[in-house]
């Protein structure tokens, strides 16, 4: 089978690309710019190049036969995408893809605004370490494993980060599916709060008769669930819901809670003591809806707990690049103001007493247009605060939407905006190091990160 991808680079679409290299098929796509992950790709096989041209496209795919794939990010004029659509090829959308594989394995779907990398992750991670097992199609870098992809020998669980950009989900045929927030988001796509949240409803109707579906508890979305489907919720401190955390402990450093679990088929309800591996009150609830799905799939107590310790957590999710006690560089992939606000309380809470400095870069004009004063009420918080400019991605500028429109509505912290390229200059003017800097966005700033982790190690 050959296969060709264009937007091969994307954190989904490469993972995709992992599966069928590992199945011994042959692939090759495009990609916008080169990035260390497309390198890992060419490394294992894949055929990669930067031009948009269908002249650069390889020979040998080139025929009606091959499978073209492409993510919601690609414009329709795209004239590689146009040369296989006029060609006749069939051109799918990755999520119908990934749909495919739901159909052929039993898909332990996580969707949700946030949370569901960090979720789908730790999942995968849980059943890997047990005798369960599982394959992975993964929205971000597994530190434990050093890639967005796992593959089994033997298991047929694929756990799979469910996107609702563009509705991709609608095309999954879940087995057992979790729903972590549906905070609207992606509102040039929806339009409206109610047709976001809409969406996860459908969503939800996917859900295999035999399986269940996982919700956090308080979800303003009404499940519609086939007959024979299950509903467990999910939640901290609640009693109603059936899965939950209590006696949240934070001990020098390390974090514990006990988990909550029901009667399931002849098992009786019990909980559980546990450390979680990355020690951060925003990933609790994670881990509870992560166990839940392990447990109901088969899992054991001992099994869950020695995994949830054993976690190390996802690159760009609150990675903590330098932690020394002169300074602390995080970086985190939060671009949704319900991200960003835990995310810059958990620093607040690990590093009490410390001087933080934010350097934020906002994801999409749309989405800076629809939440900026909300991204300013997070950020305004903090200590002090560069807004780099706007990461674009897929759009084009909206008139009046710059980065000034957030700075504009903080009024405690110091706030300055700034290019990509003066960041690191005007670091280096500071007379002394920042006690902790948190760089966020999901944008390209996670390319900043290491240089300026470079100077701050020039000054330790």
């Amino acid at each position: 089978m050959k296969l060709y991808f264009i937007g091969i680079g994307g954190i989904g679409m490469s993972a995709l690309v992992r599966y069928f290299l590992s199945k011994g098929d042959q692939v090759a796509g495009y990609d916008l710019t080169p990035s260390p992950l497309i390198d890992a790709l060419v490394q294992e096989g894949a055929n990669v190049h930067f031009e948009d041209n269908p002249q650069s496209i390889p020979t040998a795919f080139r025929s009606p036969d091959v499978l073209v794939v492409y993510t919601p990010a690609v414009p329709q004029d795209h004239k590689e995408l146009c040369f296989f659509r006029e060609q006749g090829n069939r051109v799918i959308k990755r999520a119908e893809l990934l749909g495919e594989l739901t159909r052929r394995e039993r898909g332990l779907c996580v969707a949700g605004t946030h949370g569901k990398t960090t979720t789908s992750t730790l999942l995968a991670h849980l059943l890997r370490q047990s005798h369960v097992d599982c394959h992975a199609f993964l929205g971000g870098i597994s530190n434990n494993y050093k890639t967005n992809f796992l593959l089994s020998e033997h298991s047929d669980y694929a756990v799979i980060e469910a996107d609702e950009f563009d509705r991709s989900f609608h095309h999954l045929s879940p087995f057992i599916a979790i729903i972590t927030s549906a905070d609207p988001d992606h509102l040039d796509i929806y339009h409206t709060a109610e047709a976001y949240r809409e969406s996860f409803e459908h969503f939800s109707s996917l859900i295999s008769p035999e399986g269940a579906l996982v919700m956090k508890k308080g979800i303003p979305m009404t499940p519609r669930l086939q007959p024979g489907t299950r509903l467990y919720t999910y939640a901290l401190e609640d009693k109603e819901a059936d899965f939950r955390a209590t006696d949240i402990h934070v001990v020098e450093g390390k974090l514990f809670f006990t988990w909550h679990y029901p009667a399931l088929e002849g098992r009786p309800a019990g909980q559980l003591r546990v450390e979680l591996g990355v020690p951060l009150l925003v990933n609790v609830e994670n881990a509870v809806a992560a166990m839940a799905v392990a447990f109901l799939v088969g899992a054991t107590e001992e099994e869950l707990q020695a995994g949830v310790a054993s976690f190390r957590g996802v690159h760009r999710r609150f990675d903590r690049v330098i932690d020394t006690p002169q300074c602390v560089l995080i970086d985190d992939y939060a671009h949704h103001p319900h991200e960003l606000a835990p995310s810059i309380c958990s620093v607040k809470e690990l590093y009490p007493g410390r001087h933080i400095l934010g350097v934020f870069q906002p994801h999409l004009y749309s989405r800076t247009q629809d939440f900026y004063r909300e991204f300013a009420e997070a950020l305004d918080t903090l200590d002090e605060v560069i807004l780099l400019d706007i990461y674009p991605a897929r759009e084009r500028p909206i008139p009046g939407v710059t980065s000034e429109l957030i700075a504009g509505e903080m009024h405690r912290a110091k706030v300055q905006v700034l290019s990509k390229a003066d960041l690191l200059p005007f670091l280096k003017e500071q007379s002394k190091l920042p006690e902790v800097i948190l760089m966020v966005g999901a944008g390209d700033i996670d390319r900043l990160v290491p240089q300026v982790a470079e100077w701050i190690r020039t000054r330790l």
